[in-house]
């Protein structure tokens, strides 16, 4: 496993990181603790130690079920990033929260679903502009820092396109970015990611497969079980997403090399990316996230790379 450090915070993640939304229950699978441990031992055993959640991810399930691990397993061991913002109340449907207070009950909330007295990167989640321009949210949070319940403070951006956030991150404190970042969208390179390498601020890349896309799996015309989150999407879309996935399966994915793992080293060749962070259903789909590492061709002299 190789790591990076996260922008100027004293956080070495490993290159690959573990999205936990699926944990939720919003993927089509509703898993057991016995599951998420049976992952979350394997992430451990391939030399993961990042943990991404969120306290929507089923109303506070995905961080209870990586409590309840934490609390039989080496805290130290992990690198935990949550965020904050919304309220779950069903499959599907969220309420927002941004205001001080609301958001301390929710830091609060997550500090004890997650057995845990600290959050290593405590993110907002997705907020407009409107949102994130509020100072007493911000100084509330840096209290949270002061007082230790907080490490780092990190913003989800809600899209690709408005760099106003990434401009603004370090004057309220925010040392990462998590942007949607993979082969079919490449937006973040325009724009945020050269803000954020002037800035020295870190990038988790999520939806690095593209909803699964990138996974191989899935030809032109496939079709996704009603449980399935993909299953709402435009059809005409899918198919030409899916098009344009067998082009590249084609011309740039090389012979024997599956192609989720592919694409996760496709998002770390760029030296702006510090870490990826897909979701996955069983320890055998962690082993081949893991394997991107190899295939990465980041140059070994990187400033933000570490061997551990």
């Amino acid at each position: 496993m190789q790591y990076r450090r996260i922008g100027t915070t004293n956080l070495d993640v490993s290159v690959i990181g573990l999205g936990t939304w699926q944990f939720g229950g919003e993927w089509g699978k509703d898993f057991s603790q016995k599951e998420v441990d049976a992952i979350l031992d394997e992430a451990n055993a391939q030399g993961i130690n990042l943990i991404d959640t969120a306290e929507c991810y089923g109303d506070h399930l995905s961080e209870r079920f990586i409590g309840e691990y934490l609390k039989r397993h080496s805290r130290e061991d992990w690198i935990v990033a949550t965020k904050f913002g919304h309220h779950f109340h069903r499959a599907f449907e969220r309420t927002r929260h941004w205001n001080s207070d609301d958001v301390l009950k929710q830091l609060d909330q997550s500090l004890k679903a997650l057995n845990t007295e600290y959050i290593d990167l405590y993110q907002a989640h997705s907020c407009t502009d409107e949102e994130f321009n509020n100072d007493t949210l911000w100084t509330m949070l840096d209290k949270q820092k002061q007082a230790g319940k907080i490490r780092h403070i990190g913003v989800s951006l809600r899209t690709n396109d408005d760099p106003y956030q990434v401009t603004a991150a370090r004057e309220v404190g925010v040392n990462a970015l998590q942007v949607v970042y993979n082969r079919l969208d490449q937006a973040p390179e325009q724009e945020i990611f050269p803000i954020a390498e002037k800035e020295q601020l870190g990038i988790l890349a999520r939806v690095p497969l593209a909803s699964g896309y990138l996974s191989g799996k899935y030809k032109p015309g496939a079709n996704f079980e009603p449980s399935d989150v993909r299953s709402r999407r435009d059809k005409e879309e899918q198919t030409e997403k899916l098009k344009q996935v067998e082009e590249i399966m084609k011309k740039e994915v090389p012979e024997n090399t599956p192609m989720a793992t592919w694409a996760l080293a496709w998002c770390l060749q760029h030296p702006a990316v510090t870490t990826v962070i897909p979701g996955c259903k069983n320890p055998e789909q962690v082993i081949s996230n893991a394997a991107a590492t190899n295939l990465s061709l980041v140059s070994q002299d990187h400033p933000q790379h570490v061997n551990k």
